[in-house]
């Protein structure tokens, strides 16, 4: 019976979320980020994610098979590998002092730098 009213919360709290908090603005995006985004042909800055990046088409590209499908495959991968999640250890691991979750999170926070500042150009120039 708790499920019922644990799926009716989420349906209300994602109604509040878009109807009473919600914000009609269109998301801005830092003009630098746009202009360098643009030099690696990425197009469509809107909405939360680029429409050049995240639609159908593009994921039948190696560009897109190689951010969405191997991208999900590495997060479920390493999830796995370090016993549990970014939230979980960082969050929950951090605050009742696990040596794991620090060397995890240092790990996570290490492999994010990489990819966002290294792999990412060399991927969206393909």
């Amino acid at each position: 019976m708790w499920n019922l009213f644990f799926v009716a919360g989420i349906l209300a709290g994602g109604w509040v979320a878009v109807h009473v908090l919600g914000n009609p603005a269109p998301v801005k995006v830092d003009a630098r980020l746009v202009l360098e985004m643009r030099g690696y042909g990425v197009q469509g800055f809107g909405d939360l994610m680029p429409a050049g990046l995240f639609n159908w088409g593009a994921l039948a590209t190696l560009k897109g098979w190689l951010l969405m499908v191997m991208g999900g495959f590495l997060v479920g991968f390493g999830t796995r590998y370090a016993g549990g999640c970014t939230s979980g250890h960082t969050i929950m691991g951090l605050s009742t002092l696990q040596w794991p979750s620090l060397v995890a999170t240092t790990c996570f926070m290490a492999g994010g730098f990489v990819m966002a500042n290294w792999l990412l150009p060399i991927i969206l120039k393909l």
